[in-house]
């Protein structure tokens, strides 16, 4: 039986904040839940990949997903970076990609306003590192993105984002979307060139 530190690694604990995701109103108990997923699903050792696939067992990739519209900046964060650790299993990078890419470049200012919400500088920058983990090794998912119509918030951060850790992790994602050849075809049908994918740091 499980005992210690195990007892937060066994399938009723990932119900159980499941559960809080799904049902409380509360931001700080949301953002709460999801930074302990976060946190349990982080690194590479035995229990964190086990929480990996149990939260895609548990069906919890939709509760997750869904909250990325949350008018809470806090919460749009963890679930961001709880989004990031989970797609380390590639089963879940290929459910994120396909279901959480548009929700997640809609959380990304574009070149008119911040964003709806006005998310602020660390939770753009939690989005954009879970885009980055979303595509690497992924076309497929870089592929969702530029059919999201992230390219052209991307480009816009990159060149006038205020911020330089914006301008920095939006360079990186453009920069891994041009290493993927297959893509460029694609992206210069839309009007981009290689110079719109240049790192900027």
């Amino acid at each position: 039986p499980p005992a210690g530190f195990e007892l937060l690694y066994q399938p009723d604990v990932v119900r159980l904040y499941l559960s809080i995701l799904t049902e409380s109103q509360n931001f700080n108990t949301l953002e709460a839940a999801a930074g302990a997923l976060q946190n349990l699903s982080a690194g590479n050792w035995t229990w964190s990949t086990y929480i990996r696939a149990t939260v895609r067992k548990e069906r919890g990739l939709p509760v997750l997903v869904e909250l990325l519209q949350s008018d809470s900046d806090k919460v749009v964060r963890a679930v961001s970076i709880a989004l990031r650790n989970l797609s380390m299993d590639r089963r879940n990078k290929d459910l994120i990609g396909s279901y959480a890419m548009g929700e997640l470049v809609r959380n990304l200012p574009s070149r008119q306003q911040r964003s709806a919400k006005n998310l602020e500088e660390d939770t753009v920058v939690a989005v954009l590192n879970t885009i980055h983990e979303i595509i690497t090794d992924s076309s497929e998912n870089a592929r969702s993105l530029i059919q999201t119509q992230g390219i052209q918030k991307l480009v816009a951060i990159s060149k006038s984002s205020q911020s330089p850790r914006e301008t920095k992790a939006a360079s990186h994602i453009l920069q891994m979307i041009w290493s993927y050849k297959e893509l460029r075809n694609a992206l210069q049908k839309d009007g981009w060139n290689k110079s719109h994918f240049q790192v900027r740091v």
